[in-house]
């Protein structure tokens, strides 16, 4: 009997165990925990979703890890510093139910993907691959549905991609190192860029200003006024290059009264703008709300992977943000079609947007747009930072728009005449605002007053102007990333990084929000011009883009391609060693002694610009900053001098020269004079449409002076 009952006791703890063990979760492995945070709510209780903060291999970075007689396969190891994490993933996935990679939906998380399987004991061709395009709670289970094996065509793209930048910087960083100083680098889409650069400063240099003038006229008629140019002479149009050709023209004009010869009044059609890609995101993100193009990708990465919108918990706000694609989802036409017609009436949708995406594209997922039209800028507000809202709703508004139909102009131009001077006017209103009402970038409306020919107007006034041709303006963050891929050099995901490197190593500075060559920049690039002109060859570079594209496409094998580039480079590698001299960067005198040992002071070249230090280094190590005096005391302590300096990053700031003494500092410019109202220092702030303004540098003070151009 007591035997029987133990029995029943042992059998009754085992059932009981049984029931309590915890069922195994589906482990989901994404890049980033602010993206794990927001799938793993959409997931519920039976999934664990983990981050592997980005790769967890890569290649050395002490050596080439290329091995050169093995098809060029790369030696990868475990990321230094990554060792808890991945004991951590392969814990979890040991127990796990089902292990699913959901790394970036493009060629760098598709690596991830195949080093986590690696790394994992995962077999690459289980389907245990998920992407989606926008985090939202619906993409995510659905993409869950139907998991897919790893993509080896993108993943080969990526690592061919990898060893020629890799094979590229650390055959020529090392030349470089020798032969003109320590910590330079050269890279294969950054070279491109700065010899762009310096090739724009050398068309400036070498610019010849040509005169040429124009004669602007004011005309009436009844009681409105327009403006009116000179056109031509005689029915043919005509350039004024001196002013003898201008007085020539004048004395021509012996009344007041002109003939109207002819009018056109035409329909013109405005086509709706695409929605974004990342190279249009970037541009218009420094041009509409002054964002470089680095901080531009930052936000857009957290608006990607999820924000929390109070009662609707964590959404992702917007599409993958690295694409060079067009395209639109249908089912994203269809919930914008009917947004637009609720909100302005179905004259406004266009219903659909077939378009074609540009040669080349990378059409492995949308567009950039909002996860959800209804999320509009106003309802998500009060959940986003400053940056965020901003972005948000430039993406927001391009979206829409480009779901909308075209805005309708009626143009009129017509000519004036008197003595076979001609004159022309255009003018141009909104018939129909069509996307013009979410995303107005167009001129305001220029009318002219109604003419036929034959009537007659009367001149008002008429100004001759002198003018010089203008040389060509350096180039923009927004100006040079279009040019990169209009050329076709580098994707989407390159370009924040290599203007932030040509900044970081010196070899451009922006001045005034344009970039500007520095001494080492110029002698960098012309030893790459010289001696390794194929990799700064705008063709051959593109070339070679569009065979790395190949093989993403699975028509090139990348061992293959980087075999063609790789024997041809080798021996200019090898010729450059040997033939390039060594370079000298030479101190320049300072001009004043070291307060330390009274040594000269030189003028030294360091990795971030240039820097005084004592001509008796190593014994002295006195170092200075080279600041730039604008010739105002400083209103906080009244007796040093405010100068420029830069942050780290290279934006300017003022400061008082008796630091640390005194702490003042100032973003804007202080100008050296009182506020009549506050009696706080004014400072000179740039404005909206360029120019400056002197403002009270008091936020609660409203003082303002004229606009300064």
């Amino acid at each position: 009997m007591a035997q029987s009952t133990a029995t029943k006791k042992t059998k009754t703890k085992a059932t009981t165990s049984k029931k309590r063990a915890t069922p195994k979760k589906n482990l989901v492995i994404v890049e980033s925990p602010a993206k794990a945070k927001t799938i793993e709510k959409y997931l519920g209780r039976n999934y664990k979703v983990v981050a592997s903060v980005g790769h967890i291999r890569d290649l050395k970075k002490s050596s080439m890890s290329i091995d050169f007689d093995n098809n060029y396969e790369p030696q990868y190891i475990n990321i230094r510093g990554k060792g808890p994490l991945i004991k951590d993933l392969k814990k979890e996935a040991k127990k796990a139910k089902k292990v699913y990679l959901a790394s970036d939906p493009d060629r760098e998380g598709e690596a991830i993907s195949w080093h986590l399987a690696h790394i994992l004991d995962l077999d690459p061709k289980d389907k245990n691959r998920v992407v989606f395009n926008e985090i939202t709670k619906d993409v995510v289970k659905d993409a869950l549905k139907e998991p897919r094996e790893i993509n080896m065509d993108l993943v080969d793209a990526q690592q061919a991609r990898r060893v020629l930048d890799r094979i590229v910087g650390y055959s020529i960083s090392p030349v470089l190192w020798k032969k003109v100083k320590r910590g330079l680098s050269a890279g294969r889409v950054q070279s491109v860029a700065l010899k762009l650069i310096i090739d724009r400063e050398n068309e400036i240099k070498n610019f010849e200003p040509q005169e040429y003038w124009t004669i602007d006229g004011q005309f009436q008629k009844g009681t409105r006024k327009f403006q009116a140019s000179f056109y031509g002479l005689d029915g043919k149009k005509k350039k004024l290059e001196t002013n003898d050709q201008v007085q020539e023209v004048l004395a021509r004009l012996t009344q007041d009264q002109w003939a109207v010869t002819k009018v056109d009044k035409k329909e013109r059609r405005r086509k709706a703008p695409l929605p974004y890609t990342t190279s249009s995101l970037q541009q218009d993100a420094v041009n509409k709300i002054n964002f470089r193009t680095r901080k531009t990708m930052m936000v857009a990465q957290q608006l990607y992977e999820g924000l929390s919108l109070g009662s609707s918990g964590h959404q992702g706000l917007i599409t993958y943000m690295r694409t060079d694609s067009t395209r639109i989802s249908p089912v994203a036409q269809g919930e914008a079609a009917a947004f637009i017609t609720d909100r302005f009436g179905a004259t406004y949708s266009k219903h659909s947007n077939r378009v074609q995406n540009k040669s080349g594209a990378q059409d492995a997922h949308e567009a950039i747009r909002p996860s959800s039209v209804y999320r509009t800028p106003e309802s998500v507000a009060k959940y986003l930072n400053k940056d965020q809202l901003k972005l948000y709703t430039l993406i927001w508004n391009r979206f829409v728009a480009s779901q909308m139909t075209n805005a309708v102009y009626d143009t009129m131009r017509v000519a004036l005449e008197q003595n076979g001077v001609i004159f022309t006017a255009n003018g141009s209103q909104v018939k129909f605002e069509g996307y013009l009402a979410v995303y107005n970038d167009s001129d305001k409306n220029k009318m002219l007053p109604d003419m036929v020919v034959g009537d007659s107007v009367k001149k008002v006034k008429t100004l001759p102007e002198q003018h010089f041709t203008q040389p060509p303006a350096r180039y923009s963050e927004a100006t040079l990333v279009r040019t990169l891929e209009e050329i076709g050099i580098g994707r989407p995901s390159t370009y924040a990084p290599t203007l932030e490197t040509l900044q970081k190593r010196y070899y451009v500075r922006l001045e005034a929000k344009r970039f500007e060559p520095t001494e080492l920049g110029e002698i960098v690039n012309t030893l790459i011009v010289n001696f390794f002109p194929d990799i700064v060859d705008v063709t051959f570079t593109a070339e070679m883009e569009q065979q790395l594209d190949a093989v993403e496409e699975g028509k090139k094998q990348w061992q293959t391609v980087i075999d063609g580039f790789y024997k041809p480079f080798e021996k200019e590698v090898e010729k450059a060693e040997s033939e390039i001299e060594k370079i000298e960067i030479k101190d320049e005198p300072a001009g004043f002694d070291c307060d330390l040992c009274g040594h000269p002071m030189v003028i030294k070249m360091g990795r971030f610009g240039k820097f005084y230090a004592c001509s008796n280094f190593p014994d002295c190590r006195n170092t200075k900053a080279i600041t730039k005096e604008i010739g105002v005391i400083c209103p906080k302590c009244e007796k040093g001098q405010v100068i420029e300096r830069k942050t780290k990053r290279n934006r300017i700031f003022y400061g008082c020269d008796r630091y640390p003494d005194c702490d003042f500092t100032s973003w804007d410019k202080p100008v050296g004079r009182t506020c009549p109202k506050s009696g706080d220092f004014l400072v000179e702030k740039k404005i909206r449409g360029g120019g400056k303004q002197v403002v009270c540098s008091s936020e609660d003070c409203d003082y303002k002076e004229d606009k300064i151009k």
